[in-house]
């Protein structure tokens, strides 16, 4: 909701904020001429030579995609209270203390296999157990009285404690696939209508490739899985298209350009290319733009929302190479000859 909320002021600020804005500075003869700043002033590349090497890129890290998403499927993977079912249970102290000590008093006591996550600077620390609500009733009292017993002098005090049963994990992780499969529908039917089928099914491709890239490297590096990283992924499915869009604009743009003889290009490959050439200067603002908000959240935000920021990072970039090196060159091959 608060990304949604986002969206549709961004979009009533930007359509009648901003003219308002420049309205009364052109009525007032304040407008000066200005200019954007631009890493690549004319870049000339040739993105459609190297599209095997990025499609044999792509493959590798879609098979790795595919693994992790049947590996998560089969509940093998480092999968969050949210789709193992289990409890979670938040405490704050008052003095310092070490994870090990914690780790060690609670195995004597008999809760092993517990994931502890100490947020530093806080004296908060985060306790997962990943079994179902009956076996962990009560949890948060057990622990509680266990500090109270063997470390009075930390003054550990519980903050809050979530509880999700094995029915209910599995319900929110067949609607998480839900989501991410209606969200792919959208792009799809999208984007057809706005250009035509083969920009829509090369933009939907291009949004499932990011998917399962984001996916499998999450996977890789054992991030836990979770509602977080689900919201992360279709965020970065709205930022991906967001992306493509304006690279197929442009291509668009350049097609009737092609057309009316005002630039001297026939071929189609050709005409890709001076399109992301074009816009590319701006993608690399905008991602960086981005990129710093999310490492200024990444290493300064709460432990909670590192793995969703690492994730939106991750996205990032993949869904920037995949607007210049997937959903481009598909186009490309649908409209051959």
């Amino acid at each position: 909701m608060t990304l949604t909320f986002g969206i549709i002021f961004n979009l009533v600020s930007t359509l009648f904020a901003t003219r308002l804005v420049y309205d009364i500075l052109h009525a007032k003869r304040l407008l000066k001429p200005f200019g954007f700043f631009q890493f690549i002033t004319t870049p000339k590349f040739d993105y459609m030579k190297l599209k095997k090497i990025t499609f044999t890129i792509s493959g590798v890290f879609l098979l790795i995609g595919l693994i992790a998403f049947v590996q998560i499927g089969r509940g093998k993977a480092n999968l969050g209270i949210d789709f193992s079912g289990g409890t979670l249970v938040q405490y704050k102290a008052e003095q310092p203390f070490t994870l090990q000590e914690v780790r060690e008093l609670l195995a004597e006591q008999g809760l092993e296999g517990v994931d502890l996550q100490k947020v530093e600077n806080e004296y908060r620390l985060i306790i997962r157990l990943k079994k179902s609500a009956e076996q962990v009733e009560n949890l948060g009292k057990k622990i509680s009285i266990i500090f109270d017993e063997h470390m009075p002098e930390k003054q550990f005090v519980m903050e809050s404690q979530e509880a999700i049963g094995a029915s209910v994990s599995e319900d929110l992780r067949n609607k998480a696939l839900q989501a991410i499969a209606i969200s792919l529908c959208g792009v799809l039917l999208y984007l057809a209508v706005r250009f035509d089928m083969s920009f829509g099914v090369a933009a939907a491709i291009a949004t499932f490739h990011d998917i399962l890239w984001v996916l499998g490297v999450c996977w890789l590096f054992n991030v836990e899985m979770n509602l977080l990283i689900v919201t992360a992924l279709l965020t970065l499915a709205g930022y991906s298209l967001n992306d493509t869009v304006v690279v197929f604009d442009r291509i668009r743009e350049n097609l009737k350009k092609a057309e009316q003889g005002s630039i001297k290009l026939r071929e189609y490959p050709a005409i890709i290319n001076l399109s992301i050439n074009e816009v590319l200067s701006r993608t690399i603002l905008t991602v960086l733009t981005t990129a710093l908000a999310l490492l200024s959240l990444f290493f300064f935000g709460p432990a909670v929302i590192h793995n969703f920021c690492f994730a939106l990072l991750v996205g990032l970039l993949v869904g920037t190479y995949s607007s210049i090196f997937v959903a481009s060159p598909l186009v490309s091959l649908w409209k051959k000859g």
